[in-house]
């Protein structure tokens, strides 16, 4: 594909998923130095520790967005959809930061990656970006807000359950295909606490399991 031609496709991803980017200046900017890119489900987009490199806008498909601790220990933050971006990587490359999270592509995704070197500039020079960048921190924070709730004040298998929710709707799929060593890792939890809680999900008819399959009823 020409990089012509490949332009022209992020200005009308750009404006057919993020209407909230406004000036037509800055979706030529996003379409001059942006780059399509394709995750497969399962693949890591950034790693702990690692530099950010891009701000990525997601076109299609969902990113799971999780937390480790200095012991190693793996926690389940939120997903991030289409017409949605990380605004932990906008913390990162303005303070030239390393990663303190890791993202994953919960299913095949599409993201539009620009450099992180633009950020600073359009902030101060595009009002739609700068609300959009501020938007994205607010929605984050009521996400982490949820999540440390969710950790204090409910039971485990509500946790288990609301995660189950979550995760079916970052897929569109009310079929979960996940192990329990899955699910137990994602939530900070022993396999052996998750299995016990989703058969007692299943006799209360909230669940039907199957091999590495569970159906949300």
């Amino acid at each position: 594909m020409a990089i012509q031609d490949l332009n022209q496709e992020v200005l009308n991803l750009v404006r057919k998923h993020y209407p909230q980017i406004a000036e037509r200046t800055l979706q030529e900017d996003i379409a001059q130095v942006g780059k399509v890119m394709h995750f497969r489900a399962g693949e890591m987009i950034m790693d702990f520790g690692s530099y950010v490199k891009i701000v990525p806008l997601i076109i299609k498909g969902s990113i799971k967005v999780s937390r480790e601790d200095e012991g190693g220990n793996e926690l389940f933050l939120y997903y991030l959809q289409p017409g949605e971006t990380c605004s932990m990587s906008f913390t990162c490359c303005m303070m030239n930061k390393k990663s303190e999270i890791r993202t994953v592509a919960e299913e095949d995704t599409t993201v539009i990656g620009i450099p992180t070197r633009y950020m600073d500039e359009w902030m101060s020079r595009y009002p739609s970006w700068k609300n959009f960048v501020m938007l994205s921190y607010d929605n984050r924070m009521l996400e982490l807000i949820r999540t440390i709730d969710s950790i204090a004040f409910k039971k485990m298998d509500e946790r288990l359950l609301d995660y189950l929710e979550k995760k079916a709707e970052a897929n569109n799929s009310r079929t979960i295909n996940a192990t329990h060593q899955e699910i137990a890792y994602d939530l900070n939890a022993s396999r052996e606490a998750v299995s016990r809680l989703l058969k007692q999900l299943e006799k209360e008819g909230e669940v039907e399991l199957g091999r590495n399959r569970i159906e949300l009823l």
